[in-house]
Parts: C-alpha cells; structure tokens; sequence
C-alpha cells in the first residue's frame, strides 16, 4: 500500500497513482487560489469536514458526464421546452443565470440535507472558492422563478473541462434544469465533460458513468491545452448563448 503523503503549503502533490484505494492522496496544505489550481489541473480536489485538516483526492474510477450522454426524464424535458419558450421574454418567470448570486448559491449548497447535520462546504471552503470565483474560474448557474432563487449548482472551468461541485434545489428540478441548461453552454464552448468526483445512482440516471483514473487524467491533459472561456453574468438561453443582464447586481 502506498504512503499517505502530508503536504505544507509549499509541497507538491504526489501524482494521482499514488492514491489510497479509496482516493485519498494527500493531506495538509492551503485552498490558495494557486494550490486549488495546481490540484484541479492533476485531477485531485479537496473533501474534508470542518476542522479537520485538509483532504485531497483522486478517486479511480472517477464519475464523468460527457455532455452528448447527458439525459433528461420525459417530464423535465417538457419544462425545458416550455421555458425555452421564454427565453427572449425579459419578464419570463423562469430564468437559468450565471454568476449572478455566486455567494447564495455556495451557501445554499452548503445547507444541510435531510438527516445530514454537517456539510463539507465548510465557511472555509465557502472562502476559497469565492476568491477563485472573483478570480474568474469557479461559476454558478443558477435557476431563477418568479424572481427567486431556486436551485442550482456552482463548480470550476479550467482549459475545456468543467468540474461540478455541488447542487441544490428548492423547488423540484431546478438544479436539473440549471444544469441543462448549463450543459447547452458548456458545448457550445467546446467543453465536452464534467467531472461529478463520486459515484452516485443520481449521477448515473443523468448520464454520468465512472471512468478509469488513467483514462480521465488523459481526457483532462487534453482539455486543458486549451484556453479557458469566458463565463460573463448573464442569462442563459436553451441554445447555449449567453445573452448579457446589465442592470444586475452582484
């Protein structure tokens, strides 16, 4: 069995292989900008409850979603459409935005669920990823209804690579939708994959299917000799576009 590495905040990652059965690699170090980046350009992402010392991981098989598999049920597809319908409506009451209410949305993901008392999204994380999200590569796609925040999800773009972190909903399918919505535009960028990290029966009703750790830091090489887009605020359409939303606010 391989040793688990402890880090400071001037250490480098060991490379993936290097990981526990279970993917953890490493433990110890920041959430700098710099040493998120580092990670996420390796494959390796951080998971770890408040208070205790910092996580980092790799998991083999790592769950993907290629966008082209991505699924929706009969009855989402349904409200797709009629939302699409809308979508040159200013006054439409169901909007899908990004990064218009960033720091709600970390916030909401955060809450807890069900029987889970604790959350990994601890204010620390809250932080880091907030900084990286000014510095322009941690975006939310949000769903708006009647002027509301109803769900959505937040995650990292880096070269043609999406990394999905977490998602919430307030009000049934809004999270799907967002993230429809999300994957419309993601294609449209070139962007063919999102990383979802861990194995779910959810992820899999969606299209996700678990990729060898080889397989997926090959597929990430790729991706990431290429440019990063942009993510400007604004409203998304059904067709991928971002159309800009001036008057808003932070």
């Amino acid at each position: 069995m391989n040793p688990l590495a402890w880090i400071d905040d001037d250490t480098p990652f060991p490379h993936p292989s290097m990981a526990l059965p279970e993917g953890l690699l490493a433990v110890g170090g920041d959430l700098s900008i710099e040493r998120l980046s580092d990670a996420y350009s390796q494959g390796i992402f951080p998971w770890f409850n408040e208070g205790d010392p910092i996580l980092w991981w790799s998991p083999d098989p790592r769950m993907v979603l290629a966008c082209n598999d991505f699924r929706v049920s009969h009855s989402l597809d349904k409200k797709l459409r009629q939302i699409a319908r809308g979508d040159h409506d200013a006054q439409a009451s169901v909007q899908i935005r990004i990064n218009t209410a960033f720091v709600r949305v970390i916030r909401a993901c955060a809450e807890p669920r069900g029987s889970l008392a604790g959350t990994w999204i601890s204010p620390q994380v809250q932080a880091a990823y907030h900084a990286w999200h000014r510095a322009g590569y941690v975006h939310s796609i949000e769903t708006w209804i009647n002027g509301e925040l109803a769900g959505g999800l937040y995650g990292v773009s880096l070269g043609r690579f999406f990394f999905g972190e977490s998602m919430f909903a307030r009000v049934s399918d809004a999270s799907k939708l967002a993230l429809a919505y999300l994957v419309r535009f993601l294609q449209r960028q070139g962007i063919r994959h999102i990383d979802c990290q861990q194995q779910t029966s959810h992820l899999a009703s969606l299209g996700a299917r678990p990729m060898d750790r080889e397989d997926f830091l090959l597929l990430l090489a790729e991706a990431r000799t290429h440019a990063t887009p942009q993510w400007p605020k604004g409203r998304l359409m059904a067709d991928g576009r971002l159309a800009p939303l001036p008057a808003l606010t932070p």
